[in-house]
């Protein structure tokens, strides 16, 4: 178990959020005086002042937990609250030669109450120091889910202009040869771009969408390129599925990029299967005959891949065939 899980587990755990949770404050509270009360009543036979008892009890767990431990503990200051636990045992002591809370047939046993005040002071200062580690715990975790998520964000962000940049170069370029294609392009872009804007700001995207969002991309390609062919299988059931957008744009890009080829028809063909609670995709590119110098242009390999160990630490599995033929990115993701 990872310590996000852990972490997690922790958070939504009962018990630990009574303990440490502000809003219950007044709660635990209520239950340690109840709980002190009820075992000095049940003493009644021994103790023959129990509210004198229960003040100090009381006073002595709350000035300990609010005061010295805080104000030693936490500090670092051990060695002055270890003389501030023997200056409380010392007028323990003292004040035990003048008033004995017990029955007069018995003695006030001055080494037993002693260690019934260690034993207090001990009991607040474990639980203080357990609420405080718990809420360091809880801290680290969620300035580590803060820090994930912006991480993610900024991911995002470098994908988009990346992508976009490709686009608008491709347009340039088609601008000179064929202006008609050009046209369609830049209509297609809007399409993208309308997609990359109002739907990949969202959290998650219905795959289907997504889908259609990488078809719209193929076909821009495909009419940048005559000889360029592609197919998209989808098999499973595929509705009501979500993913985090522009997750798989990458893979489909760099397909792209690094497939054109001048002697014979190129393609990039896309495989999606739902199934038992996990989706299946697979990205196949054919490699052009000679290969190309240009070994840019993988920043959005990088991002994804940074994105799926953020996004999916533990829950997805990408795999990656490189022959003389062919580009196979194979990816598994628990839904």
């Amino acid at each position: 178990m990872n310590d996000f899980t852990h972490q997690k587990l922790i958070s939504e755990n009962v018990l630990f959020r009574f303990l440490i949770s502000p809003g219950r404050r007044i709660f635990r509270h209520l239950l340690l005086i109840v709980f002190i009360g009820t075992v000095l009543y049940n003493s009644t036979s021994v103790i023959a002042n129990p509210i004198a008892v229960f003040v100090y009890f009381i006073t002595l767990f709350y000035v300990n937990m609010y005061v010295l431990v805080p104000k030693l503990l936490f500090r670092n200051r051990n060695i002055a609250y270890c003389l501030s636990v023997i200056c409380i045992l010392i007028i323990v002591a003292i004040c035990g030669n003048f008033f004995n809370p017990f029955n007069k047939e018995t003695e006030l046993n001055i080494p037993l109450f002693s260690f019934l005040t260690v034993l207090l002071l001990a009991a607040s200062s474990s639980i203080k120091l357990f609420q405080k580690g718990m809420t360091d715990k809880l801290l680290i975790y969620e300035l580590e889910q803060s820090k994930t998520y912006a991480e993610l964000e900024q991911l995002k962000n470098q994908i988009n202009p990346h992508f976009l940049f490709n686009m608008l170069n491709n347009a340039n370029v088609l601008t000179k040869k064929d202006p008609d294609k050009a046209s369609q392009v830049l209509m297609k872009l809007s399409d993208l771009l309308r997609y990359q804007l109002y739907d990949s700001a969202r959290d998650k995207v219905l795959l289907t969408s997504d889908i259609h969002f990488l078809e719209d991309f193929l076909n821009l390609e495909k009419v940048r390129r005559d000889s360029f062919d592609f197919l998209i299988s989808k098999e499973g059931d595929l509705s009501g599925v979500q993913i985090p957008p522009l997750l798989l744009i990458s893979f489909v890009e760099n397909a792209v990029k690094h497939n054109n080829d001048a002697t014979r028809s190129s393609y990039v063909n896309l495989y999606f299967d739902v199934r038992n609670d996990e989706l299946f995709f697979k990205c196949i590119n054919s490699k052009p005959t000679l290969k190309s110098v240009n070994n840019t242009g993988g920043l959005g390999l990088i991002n994804v891949k940074r994105r799926l160990e953020l996004l999916f630490p533990s829950t997805h599995s990408l795999s990656i065939e490189d022959d003389s033929e062919k580009y196979c990115v194979s990816l598994t993701i628990k839904l």
